[in-house]
């Protein structure tokens, strides 16, 4: 029977941690609108998607398959490659949280993994058309189709309510928010949880614990379910803050439009294998239904720097990864450098965090100028 290495527990601990800052990254994808429309109060949801992402991580492991055997060539993984990339996915997040921009922390993890592989095994280390077919392409057509299609729900909604007072439509609607939120949450922990799984399970592989090939084992299914779950909990309230009230204003038909397309393509793309981004699909759904209501007004400028962000996260997650693998790739004295530095940065982030934090007594109140959403006073 083999023994677990200090480094295979070093990496086991650091996926569960990107974990958890994936849940409260992604916080915002489930609930933003219920919280902005108020058809949950913002610690109702938390607790709600929280418990919805831990249920979710059982329903299917098709995307942790994607992860742990398709995108590299797992006999050439090595534990400090995997090590370096979930550094590099975990400071990407914490960036984008402090400035409150929705990006994807999937796609992060992946420019980690990339990064880190290419740098420690080479290039041919690297299955690109998986990452073509698996990732950029369903990165770009998911939140299109996510836009087009709450776009056309939330015009319909209000096409069909139009003879129904405004009150009874939306106290309809957030009724209905309830369960489509939980939906979407229930979605996420599907895809999202699985993409812990899929990193660990990818290690255990590399270090002959497991035979190539194979699905995660439950305990990694449980551990990785509680700490996508935790982190939910936890809220990224700056996030939920640039979701709900920064993109557009959201009313209760457009968020009830938004979460049941946001849960449709989530849904499909998980049983597919796609290992696609939440965040885009939620952010595409919610763009939709700001474009789909007549006279709404939709944010732009937010917009923009949301893009610039999905389009900087594989590469810079990459360089992070890439570095992270050289300096742990020097040994047992590398390692302790990479963490002590992410830890240092971390508490950097948090620090920085409270010159003006989000929580949940504040998350709905509007910045006095657009320009404070998804910026440095956004935190």
């Amino acid at each position: 029977m083999q023994s677990i290495s200090f480094l295979l527990l070093a990496v086991v601990l650091t996926a569960l941690a990107f974990d958890f800052t994936n849940g409260f990254h992604d916080t915002a994808n489930s609930m933003a609108t219920s919280i902005a429309t108020g058809a949950l109060s913002p610690r109702t949801a938390v607790a709600v998607a929280g418990v919805l992402n831990l249920a979710g991580a059982f329903l299917s492991t098709e995307v942790a398959t994607t992860i742990s055997n398709g995108l590299v060539d797992d006999s050439k993984v090595s534990l400090v490659m995997i090590f370096a990339g979930l550094i590099g996915a975990i400071l990407w997040n914490l960036t984008t949280w402090l400035f409150g921009l929705p990006s994807s922390s999937s796609h992060a993890l992946f420019g980690g993994l990339i990064g880190a592989v290419w740098v420690g095994a080479g290039g041919s280390a690297i299955h690109f058309g998986q990452v073509l077919e698996k990732v950029v392409i369903p990165a770009i057509a998911s939140p299109i189709l996510a836009c087009a299609v709450a776009l056309t729900a939330t015009y319909l909604a209000y096409k069909i309510t139009q003879r129904t007072a405004e009150r009874g439509v939306n106290r309809g609607f957030r009724a209905g928010q309830v369960g489509s939120a939980s939906l979407v949450a229930l979605a996420h922990g599907t895809n999202d949880a699985q993409k812990t799984m899929g990193v660990i399970t990818l290690a255990l592989i590399s270090t002959g614990f497991l035979p190539h090939g194979s699905q995660p084992p439950w305990w990694v299914v449980l551990t990785a379910g509680l700490a996508i779950s935790l982190g939910t909990y936890v809220g990224g309230w700056r996030i939920i803050r640039t979701m709900g009230r920064g993109l557009t204003d959201i009313h209760a038909p457009q968020g009830f439009s938004a979460e049941t397309t946001a849960t449709a393509v989530i849904l499909s793309s998980s049983h597919l294998g796609f290992a696609l981004s939440t965040t885009q699909v939620c952010t595409g759904a919610i763009m939709g239904s700001g474009l789909g209501r007549r006279l709404a007004k939709v944010r732009w400028g937010v917009a923009g720097r949301i893009a610039v962000s999905w389009v900087l996260t594989l590469p810079a997650a990459a360089a992070v990864g890439g570095v992270s693998a050289w300096v742990a790739g020097r040994g047992d004295l590398g390692v302790i450098v990479v963490a002590a530095v992410a830890v240092a940065a971390a508490a950097g982030f948090y620090v920085l965090s409270r010159r003006r934090p989000v929580s949940p007594d504040n998350v709905n109140e509007l910045p006095a100028r657009e320009s404070e959403y998804a910026g440095p006073s956004a935190v």
